[in-house]
């Protein structure tokens, strides 16, 4: 038995559902659209790759199937086993034969040899190569040396992205980059890569773009070799250069085609190049992109200045600068702007710097400031601040202001005009950073503050196992009164998503529950009721349902001797009396726990609370001496005159009940239902649980009168309802339910697998 929702008290309950601009219904259908069929199944097939593979006498994956893949869709494939991490010495194999003919390949952090490298994709016509991450067991040297034995791919790659790899295991080593004469655009950065590799990539003869950021080139003087054909030039945070101003922009003004221009850096270094580039007047007049981000001494009227000299000027960057503040910059006119200033400027640098962690942290961190008080959902946003980070998982400023503006983008009402998949998709991201940053307090309290929503914690698709065990860590390792009521408000809701196995296993670190009873000792010695004690009883009754193990747990540490303190200390408290009992009530469902709960003034107590004027605390009650007398007078072992009088009791209560409006709790199955059906000698028994079954069946049908014939309760009710000498007021009961069974397999068709006794 389970608390059927959260208390809405503590503001986890959504508001209706904002209106979306126009500008967001496309992040919103991309969202919340389901995947098409042929991610579907590339996803599946690479999750399952060993079902449709044998193996090479040398490990290798190879395909079953001879079929030839339109060539679209290997990429696809591939670049998908690249995102899940699927791609290693053993799968890559299915990618060296003739079946999957690829021509845009993305290794991005595959844990492949060279050997195996060669083996599966340089037979292959590629134009395009994505090896960012490839790991250390491969180099640089290694890939364009097996892309150098086609001569097919020699003359036509055209794109090389070599990003965060070792350039070569040797020293001296001979340098390659020459050989690969069709290379139009390359990507070299988080490289050890120096000034001679400089000067042989600058020989290439059809080289247009060239990133070649954060590596150690200290001159780049060589780049005047390729003049007449450099397009585009990325050298972001170019920390080795040795070179003064007036020495770069010697460099920088022979390269007269260039449409590009990224000189930005990590703000830790003073130099003026900025400022004395946006002074030159006659030089870059082609240039449509200029990124200055986390450079000095820029100003507005330099930089407007400096585009209005240049018309086909369509990007600036500059985060991180100070500058952008004018209505000129302000990014929502033909010259996109990268900045602090709002957030078009901040979208625009989480859009473009997702890969530096640096900028990715500074635009986080202006978007917190500006996302305090919102309106309307945002969902574009949101999905940028995933972006970074999903790319930047262990970098803990990013998770820090990222984790902080998710509360912003999701709290209170706007997580309802959020798409399930992008929710799905923080939340695991979420996890991931509470998992990374286990001690870590402020990033702690971030992510307990975005879980906290009942939009998410309902309605979201995501790990709920793993979320209750790591709040459940944090609540026991720290004692923050306002986090405490959040985290137990959380593990209470997600301990009544969990299967029944991992409730059991939930409940069964024994820690969890002496800190969840600890809370409640706390609270009940402050004779306080607030939303942490109303909590945390909704989470201890939610993970003992239908955990024997639990129970157990909770009766060895005097959590029954305490909850009768609870009791006496709350005697007007309806919603706590119900909690208590409703916990209590999977304890009497435990066979072997029933010696623990024959206690005289426990007992005494429940036929008090058995009368109550409330439905909800007199149901729970008598729940608990049903399941108590249900076994026979063998295991009686108080006074039967007791006994008797309760069984009176229960009996006269239950038929004094007025239904209630609203289903007073959720059941997992009604397994602890079916030996209380058979307590012929004990009519009493019997019509709780008929009462209880028919109560849930006709709030809830769709769930419940499924379950029940599903679980084989068809056969147990016409028992009796064919028993000579039931009891009137069970069998009315039991028909009534039989009555609406019938009515609902009329109106849903009769499963299949469901084989029904003869009717009358």
């Amino acid at each position: 038995m389970a608390e059927r929702q959260a208390d809405p008290s503590v503001g986890l309950t959504p508001g209706p559902v904002n209106s979306v601009p126009v500008s967001e219904l496309r992040t919103n259908m991309e969202e919340s659209s389901p995947k098409s069929l042929l991610d579907i199944c590339l996803h599946y097939l690479s999750t399952h790759l060993e079902k449709f593979c044998w193996e090479r006498q040398d490990g290798t994956y190879c395909l079953q199937d001879a079929a030839l893949f339109p060539q679209e869709v290997a990429d696809r494939l591939l670049q998908t086993m690249a995102i899940q991490r699927h791609l290693n010495e053993v799968t890559v194999g299915i990618f060296r034969g003739s079946q999957l003919r690829l021509k845009r390949a993305c290794i991005r952090k595959a844990k492949i040899s060279a050997v195996a490298f060669r083996r599966a994709f340089c037979h292959h016509k590629l134009v395009e190569l994505d090896a960012t991450g490839v790991n250390a067991d491969i180099t640089i040297t290694d890939i364009i040396s097996g892309l150098g034995s086609s001569k097919w791919i020699k003359e036509n790659l055209q794109c090389l992205v070599l990003n965060s790899l070792t350039l070569s295991l040797e020293d001296p080593y001979e340098r390659c980059f020459s050989q690969l004469s069709g290379l139009r655009a390359l990507s070299i950065t988080n490289v050890l890569f120096y000034n001679e590799d400089l000067a042989d990539v600058a020989s290439l003869p059809r080289l247009e773009s060239l990133d070649i950021s954060n590596t150690s080139v200290t001159d780049i003087t060589a780049l005047v070799a390729c003049k007449d054909r450099l397009k585009s030039l990325t050298m972001h945070h170019l920390k080795c250069l040795k070179m003064n101003t007036s020495q770069i922009l010697d460099v920088i003004r022979e390269l007269e085609l260039l449409s590009h221009l990224d000189i930005s850096d990590d703000k830790q270094f003073t130099s003026d190049i900025a400022f004395w580039l946006l002074e030159q007047k006659d030089m870059l007049l082609s240039l449509m992109s200029l990124d200055i981000s986390g450079r000095k001494h820029v100003t507005d009227k330099a930089v407007k200045a400096f585009i209005e000299r240049r018309p086909r000027m369509q990007f600036v960057g500059l985060l991180a600068t100070e500058a952008g503040y004018s209505d000129f910059l302000s990014g929502e006119g033909s010259v996109k702007v990268s900045g602090e200033a709002n957030q078009t400027q901040i979208a625009e640098a989480l859009r473009r710097y997702s890969e530096r962690s640096f900028f990715v942290r500074e635009a986080l961190f202006h978007l917190f400031s500006l996302t305090h008080v919102m309106d309307k959902a945002n969902p574009e946003m949101l999905k940028l601040v995933v972006t970074g980070m999903r790319n930047h998982p262990t970098n803990l400023p990013v998770q820090l202001a990222a984790s902080a503006c998710v509360f912003n983008l999701t709290k209170q009402d706007l997580a309802a005009g959020m798409p399930v998949k992008l929710l799905a998709d923080v939340t695991h991201l979420l996890l991931e950073a509470m998992k990374h940053f286990p001690n870590h307090q402020q990033l702690q309290k971030n992510c307990l503050l975005s879980l906290c929503s009942d939009r998410i914690l309902q309605d979201v698709p995501f790990n709920r196992f793993d979320a209750a065990k790591l709040v459940m860590q944090w609540l026991c390792n720290h004692e923050d009164q306002n986090m405490q009521r959040m985290a137990v408000a959380i593990i209470s809701i997600l301990a009544a998503k969990l299967s029944t196995e991992q409730t059991a296993q939930l409940g069964a670190e024994l820690f969890i529950v002496r800190q969840l009873l600890q809370i409640v000792r706390q609270k009940s010695s402050q004779s306080l009721v607030d939303t942490t004690l109303k909590f945390t009883l909704s989470a201890l009754w939610n993970l003992t349902d239908e955990s024997p193990t639990t129970c157990r747990h909770f009766i060895e540490n005097q959590g029954l001797e305490l909850f009768m303190k609870v009791l006496e200390a709350f005697p007007s408290e309806s919603s706590i009396q119900q909690k208590v009992l409703g916990l209590l009530n999977n304890i009497a469902e435990v066979k072997e726990l029933h010696s623990e709960l024959m206690w005289k003034d426990f007992i005494d107590h429940i036929s008090k609370l058995l009368h109550s004027v409330e439905v909800e605390v007199s149901y729970f009650a008598a729940g608990i001496i049903a399941h108590l007398v249900s076994r026979g007078e063998e295991t009686w072992t108080l006074s039967f005159s007791l006994r008797n009088t309760l069984l009176e009791q229960l009996h006269s209560a239950i038929l004094s009940w007025q239904t209630p409006e609203c289903e007073m709790v959720a059941y997992r199955s009604f397994n602890p239902f079916f030996p209380l059906l058979a307590c012929f000698s004990t009519p009493g028994v019997q019509l709780w649980a008929v009462w209880a079954m028919q109560h849930v069946c006709s709030k809830n049908p769709a769930r419940y009168c499924s379950m029940l014939i599903e679980e084989g309760g068809l056969v147990k009710l016409h028992s009796i309802r064919d028993y000579t000498q039931a009891d009137p007021d069970v069998l009315r009961i039991t028909v009534t339910i039989l009555d609406n069974l019938d009515k609902h397999l009329t109106r849903h068709g009769n499963p299949p697998s469901i084989k029904l006794p003869f009717t009358k």
